[in-house]
C-alpha cells in the first residue's frame, strides 16, 4: 500500500521506521498542511518496507510518503 500526500504539505515528524510492523490506523506520520498538523495513519496491517521522506520535507499533491506491505 503506497501512502501518498493529499495535498501541499510538510513533513512534521515520521514515527515509524523500515521493518516495523503497524496495525490499520497507527500513526505513522505527522503532515502540516494550512497550519494544521493532521496525522497520517496506516490504513492496513503490515510491514513498513520504505520510507522517501524526511522530517521538514516539503511535499506535492501525489507525492510517495511510504509503502507499507
Amino acid at each position: 500500500m503506497d501512502l501518498k500526500a493529499k495535498m501541499p504539505s510538510k513533513v512534521e515528524a515520521v514515527k515509524v521506521a523500515v521493518g516495523d510492523t503497524v496495525a490499520k490506523g497507527t500513526e505513522v506520520a505527522v503532515l502540516e498542511a494550512m497550519k494544521m498538523k493532521t496525522p497520517l495513519v496506516s490504513p492496513v496491517d503490515g510491514t513498513v518496507k520504505s520510507i522517501s521522506v524526511a522530517v521538514g520535507d516539503r511535499l506535492k499533491p501525489g507525492a510517495l510518503i511510504m509503502v507499507i506491505e
